[in-house]
């Protein structure tokens, strides 16, 4: 049946809705309705934060999930993503040619030393989203927060090195420092922040000073390459010094273990020839006598060889020099 409805001149007949006809069309729409607003999904690097009537109830891991239609309320948070922060740069576009940014950085990037110079200091951090509730409620505004902390902390690194220091040798040793005092920070704002890597682009002096600090540099270089070939030639006489040294020592224990030798031979020679005496005495000196005479006089060209016994007898002198036969 239909109602009649009379506006002015003009009779309108409105249908009557049957209920009873669309009951179960009604309820497969409501159905539908809630399972749509009940069934969510979280992506592989994700992790959901579900909110039940604006607090905080739990986090679901990746997966497909369901959820209180119109009470709870789910955000995504990337948790497994790599973030990254550049500090005294920007990066406009990267790739083969990288574009940065011509904008003025000296505000973050002019640091103080700790002997009261002035260094241009560029770094990056990369860091990852730990826990998802703790990023979404506890810190206001996470990414300024971790670029103040990590200017802040970059500051005290500097400030309690020397300019050396910082330029060459300690490099690393600020950028494991810095990454672990940022950590401990953050933990104590409790941002869900795991800081993953910090590391130092570059350590320059400020551009107006570059030129000065430049020729100090090559000074310096050349100063050690000056004292690099002091001590090579230092190095090769004490060396030539050192070896004649050895060299002599060695010719004085060789000659020491010679004479050594000899004297041992001399002895062991004297005991024979004393063994041999003592059997004949009389034969051995006669023999020794004969012997040492020879080798004694057989060196003298002329000779006369006279017999102490005799008396009464001019000996025959050779005048001309002549050789006696």
């Amino acid at each position: 049946m239909a109602n009649k409805v009379k506006i002015g001149d003009v009779d309108f007949e409105i249908p009557q809705f049957e209920f009873k006809k669309f009951r179960g069309l009604i309820a497969l729409i409501v159905v539908i309705i809630l399972v749509f607003f009940s069934v969510y999904t979280v992506d592989a690097n994700e992790n959901g934060v579900v909110l039940r009537l604006g607090k905080y109830s739990h986090t679901t891991m990746p997966g497909l999930h369901f959820k209180m239609p119109f009470i709870d309320t789910v955000y995504p948070v990337k948790v497994d993503y790599q973030y990254k922060e550049e500090f005294g740069f920007q990066t406009l576009k990267a790739g083969v040619r990288t574009e940065y940014s011509k904008r003025n950085f000296t505000n973050e990037s002019w640091m103080l030393t700790g002997d009261l110079n002035i260094a241009e200091v560029r770094w990056i951090i990369q860091f990852k989203i730990k826990n998802a509730a703790d990023f979404l409620f506890h810190v206001r505004d996470v990414k300024n927060t971790i670029r103040d902390v990590s200017e802040a902390t970059m500051r005290l690194m500097i400030g309690d090195r020397s300019f050396t220091e910082v330029l060459q040798t300690d490099r690393v040793i600020i950028a494991d420092k810095a990454r672990e005092h940022m950590q401990e920070i953050l933990d104590k704002y409790k941002t869900g922040i795991a800081i993953k890597m910090v590391q130092l682009q570059s350590v320059l002096p400020p551009e107006p000073v570059s030129d000065s600090f430049n020729e100090v540099i090559r000074a310096e270089q050349e100063e050690e390459t000056l004292v690099n070939e002091a001590n090579q030639a230092f190095n090769k006489e004490i060396y030539r010094a050192e070896g004649e040294a050895k060299q002599l020592i060695n010719e004085a224990k060789g000659y020491a273990v010679e004479r050594i030798n000899n004297a041992t031979g001399d002895a062991t020679l004297f005991k024979l020839i004393l063994s041999e005496y003592n059997k004949a005495p009389k034969i051995t000196r006669d023999r020794y006598f004969i012997e040492t005479m020879n080798e004694v006089l057989g060196k003298i060209p002329n000779k006369v060889i006279v017999d102490t016994k005799l008396d009464n007898i001019l000996p025959l002198l050779n005048l001309d020099n002549k050789e006696v036969k």
